[in-house]
């Protein structure tokens, strides 16, 4: 449930924000929005489904004023959704399904509005792994065998 994705490049990304209504809690909309969740991994999960993997985030009322023009707007309260899919078109089809839909309708209960748009991948990259440290112990014998190799050629001479 909380391990790392893998994201094949080519997918589609589905961002869909709930906007709560007043008063309405993370507490209050999580069992609706995990069963919708299960509903769509364990349905719609397989090449033919098309589901690759989702995350769910909360809004906890940052905005960065270094990555927004304008950052003095701020947004409500809301939930956001991120699907990866192998294809808009099986998002689609499974969205348009009635056991989704049951689901989604469950959610809805709890917002005033709701939106969904796509993206297709262009780009995706993660930090290049260092050169790691040698370790002590390798360091020791590396130096070990730095001397034996100089005392052979000392003997040579």
């Amino acid at each position: 449930m909380f391990f790392p994705l893998t994201i094949p490049f080519g997918c589609v990304m589905l961002y869909n924000v709930l906007k709560l209504k007043p008063g309405v809690t993370r507490e209050d909309i999580e069992l609706a929005i995990g069963e919708m969740c299960n509903v769509v991994k364990n349905t719609y999960g397989d090449d033919k489904g098309g589901f690759i993997g989702g995350q769910v985030f909360k809004f906890s009322g940052f905005v960065s004023e270094e990555g927004s023009f304008e950052a003095e707007k701020r947004a409500e309260d809301h939930v956001a959704i991120l699907t990866y899919w192998r294809s808009f078109e099986q998002h689609e089809a499974s969205h348009a399904d009635h056991i989704f839909k049951a689901r989604f309708d469950a959610v809805g209960k709890f917002c005033t509005d709701t939106y969904e748009i796509g993206y297709e991948m262009l780009w995706q990259g993660e930090p290049e792994e260092a050169p790691k440290p040698k370790t002590a112990r390798k360091i020791k014998k590396s130096s070990k065998k730095t001397k034996r190799k100089s005392a052979k050629k000392a003997k040579r001479r």
